[in-house]
């Protein structure tokens, strides 16, 4: 567990301590395979797994207009796809950001 687990448990409640523990394990867990795993092979996963969060949320929300899902469900399929597009769009800007840095260098 991170040194700061218990502070940030007792300072937060159980909802740091989730967090947190979500944050370490899979560093511990898998330390092979992501020592194994690309930075581009990384960002590779992460694309998919934001395009087909989008693709569910749409298939979600077609089946709502349809009737045949709750709006509950709607709901959170949309927010999985905002939270999923935010992250890509803030990675994408980081990248952007990173690569304009290196440009500016001298050589």
């Amino acid at each position: 567990m991170l040194p700061l687990a218990p502070i940030a448990a007792a300072a937060i409640g159980p909802l740091a301590e989730t967090a947190l523990t979500s944050v370490a394990a899979p560093r511990v867990a898998a330390g092979a395979q992501i020592a194994a795993a690309s930075f581009g092979d990384m960002l590779q996963q992460f694309a998919s797994g934001t395009v087909d969060s989008l693709k569910k949320s749409e298939a979600t929300a077609i089946a709502g207009v349809e009737g045949k899902t709750s709006t509950q469900n709607i709901v959170s399929a949309v927010m999985q796809a905002e939270r999923d597009l935010h992250t890509a769009i803030a990675l994408r800007d980081k990248a952007v950001a990173a690569y304009q840095e290196i440009s500016r260098m001298a050589i």
